[in-house]
Formats: C-alpha cells, structure tokens, sequence
C-alpha cells in the first residue's frame, strides 16, 4: 500500500499563527509520516504531532531553542518504501545547492529542507530531489502560504504543492 505524507516546515507557532490551518491537520490526520523540516519555535506544536501523528520524522530549525533542539536533530533520516529521506533545516544560499546538497547527502534520494519559506522541487544532477514545502503559516513574499503532501508506492515519490487560501 502506498504511504501518505504530510511536509512541513517553518510552522513558527505560536508567532505567525495560534495554530496550524485547518487543511493541514486534515492532511496529517490522513497520513502514515508527517515530515517537519524545522523552526517550529516553540514546543506545544512537536507536543500535539508526536500525539496525533502515526509517525514523524522530524529536526530543529535556526529558530528552535534548546528545548526542541535537545529533542530533534540537526538531521534527521528515514527510509520510506525504499525511498531514503533526510530532513535538514537550512540548506545555504539558492544558487549551487542541487550539487551543494547531492556532495552532502550522497547517500539520499529526497531532501526535505525549509528556512527560506519558498516552495521548492528539483533535482540535482545525481538524481538527488530536494523539497521545501514553504511555510503553512508565514508566506513572507510568497502569494500563498503552503506545504505538501506526498505519496511513496514501491520506491516512487509523488508530491503536490498544497496552497492554503489567503487568511
């Protein structure tokens, strides 16, 4: 059966919102993973998805305190369905990170990053994918707030980019 998963990262709650849309619950309580790729701020948030999520595969942001951090890792990894994942928070300046990232993860075949709050989806030359869901709660320049969701069946990855209606 295929696996459903919900990508986030760059929550911020409690400072850009008291809590998460209600579309993006609805995705993680239909999920098997929920992936977070950091700056959560605050811990109620890890909290309430280590308890409604089936699984989470997680790390800690530039934002994130001590309390997260002596909880989450900087990386975090995953098999899924013959898919290897990694889960980092910042990845570096836009231009050359497809092959700044593929020297770093040689052993990976998705990277899910956040921090810039932009929607991401490429590859680099290796064949390594890398994700950034956006932010479900702060678009900064961006027309919508986002994230994703993604199926993995046999090794094969498919993702969708999830706009969130103007609050």
């Amino acid at each position: 059966m295929p696996l459903l998963l919900t990508v986030l990262a760059d929550t911020h709650l409690p400072k850009r919102a008291r809590q998460l849309p209600d579309e993006v619950w609805d995705a993680i309580e239909a999920s098997d993973v929920v992936v977070h790729a950091g700056d959560w701020t605050e811990t109620p948030l890890l909290d309430e998805l280590e308890s409604r999520a089936r699984r989470l595969i997680a790390c800690y942001g530039n934002n994130d305190g001590g309390d997260l951090r002596a909880r989450l890792p900087l990386v975090a990894r995953a098999e899924l369905d013959g898919v290897r994942l990694a889960v980092v928070h910042e990845t570096g300046q836009k231009q050359g990170r497809e092959a700044r990232m593929a020297a770093l993860y040689p052993d990976v075949d998705v990277l899910v990053f956040g921090h810039s709050h932009i929607p991401w989806d490429t590859r680099a030359a290796t064949g390594l994918r890398l994700l950034n869901p956006g932010s479900p709660t702060d678009r900064r320049r961006q027309p919508h707030c986002t994230f994703m969701t993604a199926t993995i069946d046999a090794g094969h990855l498919d993702v969708a980019l999830r706009r969130l209606p103007q609050r």
